[in-house]
């Protein structure tokens, strides 16, 4: 066993040992008492000698435990001492970030410089950022060629906030030909996470396709994304998520981010989404309500919109498809028989294959159709013929908006579309992207700018590189 005495206390028996000794000796005591007081004095001495020699043994064993420690943290002491530096300085800049408003702030965005030639418009050339037509929305300028950043931040308590910047390409140019906003949006939990306040100007979310170029497979849009499908939206509702579902819905404003005067009732707008597996799913979505109405300035009328859509993307393949169905009080371009506007009436037809012939190289096909023959034609925001979209009744006829008696001005022409295309995942930032289009109509709608006839059908060509962050 290892000795637990005390130095002092060693120290203070061998002073007492001598103190005894000293005066044994004075008074004169006998020999044998003399020897065991030396005898003691040097086994004191012994004992504090082991004593001494233990404290330094456990000093170095208590040395070796840290240089082992140290050791097994793959760090020399002065390793140690700069990764204590380190995350100080972490800490620090940990708490600069919080207090700058970093935490939980996202920046991404893309750019898609595009190159479009049109037949029936006898131009050829690139197009980026430039606005939006003044006559209107095109289906060969569209919201492709455009810069595009967005900011999106979500606090710990689970709020989103989200601003997305489109100039000349966004939902605000098609809104009011200026605004560069594309997206400004809140998202608040109120319950839980997945029940959810949503408010502010947030663009349309029916149908497959997507607005933003990183989300599609080829560069223009369908058909009834271009002609049968809002903008956007601006006002409140809810966001709920339960299990497979997703409900989302607004009592907001359509394609306008104020009322005109005298506009008081919202439109109901929304939409669910129902996740049947891994790869498949479908959605439907719909606009009940007041909408401006593109034949009469200044004034709103009803509107009704339901489509339905499904996907289902596996291994190299996807498939996509949407059917719509519309109808807008007094909005046809042409009026009935009793020379009283009529409502325009639609229904119309999408679907996508696309198939990845390499894990890089994907081809895609797209057939669209639209029924429009109702009173002369009108979609979506149509105020008159259109003879670059390709809608209305037939252009040779010579029809007269005001005038109803024109025969076969009452019907209007079907239109189509098939498009092909190939993109190629050049790197996980940069897409290149091809795409042939030939739009039909059941009659001669699309006016050659050249010779000045009218003609059943239009070709575009269209390349674009996607570069995104």
């Amino acid at each position: 066993m290892t000795c637990s005495i005390p130095v002092a206390a060693l120290r203070r028996l061998a002073v007492a040992s001598g103190l005894v000794f000293a005066a044994a000796a004075q008074a004169g005591g006998n020999d044998d008492i003399l020897s065991e007081l030396r005898a003691l004095k040097a086994r004191v001495a012994e004992l504090e000698e082991k004593l001494q020699a233990q404290d330094a043994k456990l000093a170095q064993v208590a040395q070796t435990a840290q240089t082992a420690d140290q050791s097994a943290r793959g760090m020399t002491e002065e390793q140690q001492g700069e990764f204590n530096r380190i995350m100080v300085k972490t800490e620090a800049l940990e708490d600069a970030r919080d207090a700058l408003g970093w935490k939980g702030l996202k920046i991404s965005g893309y750019l898609d410089p595009t190159f479009i030639a049109n037949q029936r418009q006898h131009r050829a050339g690139f197009q980026l950022l430039n606005p939006i037509d003044e006559g209107g929305y095109r289906y060969d300028n569209s919201y492709f060629g455009a810069a595009v950043i967005d900011f999106s931040k979500e606090t710990e308590g689970g709020s989103r906030w989200r601003l997305s910047l489109a100039p000349n390409r966004g939902v605000g140019a098609a809104l009011d030909g200026r605004s560069p906003v594309q997206e400004a949006s809140v998202s608040i939990p109120l319950t839980d996470l997945q029940t959810r306040f949503i408010a502010g100007q947030m663009p349309d979310w029916s149908g497959y396709e997507y607005l933003p170029s990183t989300l599609n497979k080829l560069i223009t849009h369908n058909l009834l994304f271009d002609f049968t499908l809002p903008a956007a939206y601006t006002g409140a509702g809810l966001e709920l998520a339960r299990r497979k579902w997703l409900f989302k819905g607004l009592l907001a404003n359509v394609n306008a981010s104020q009322r005109a005067q005298g506009g008081a009732a919202p439109a109901l707008a929304y939409r669910v989404d129902y996740a049947k597996g891994e790869f498949q799913g479908f959605g439907f979505a719909g606009v009940h309500g007041p909408m401006k109405n593109a034949r009469q300035a200044g004034h709103d009328s009803r509107l009704d919109l339901f489509e339905f859509d499904a996907s289902f993307i596996r291994g190299d393949w996807t498939v996509q498809g949407q059917w719509s169905w519309g109808r807008q009080a007094r909005a046809a371009i042409m009026p009935g028989a009793d020379g009283r506007l009529a409502d325009a009436r639609w229904w119309g037809l999408s679907a996508l294959a696309a198939y990845k012939f390499q894990p890089r190289l994907e081809g895609t096909l797209r057939y669209d159709l639209i029924n429009n023959r109702s009173h002369g034609g009108g979609l979506l925001g149509t105020a008159a013929a259109d003879d670059r979209n390709g809608i209305g009744p037939d252009a040779t006829l010579g029809c007269d908006p005001l005038v109803a008696a024109v025969p076969g001005c009452e019907r209007g022409v079907n239109r189509s579309a098939l498009t092909f295309g190939l993109s190629y995942l050049f790197n996980l930032s940069t897409t290149f992207k091809l795409e042939y289009r030939l739009d039909q109509a059941t009659g001669p709608v699309f006016l050659d700018t050249r010779s000045g006839t009218y003609q059943p059908s239009n070709q575009l060509f269209g390349a674009s590189v996607l570069v995104s962050f």
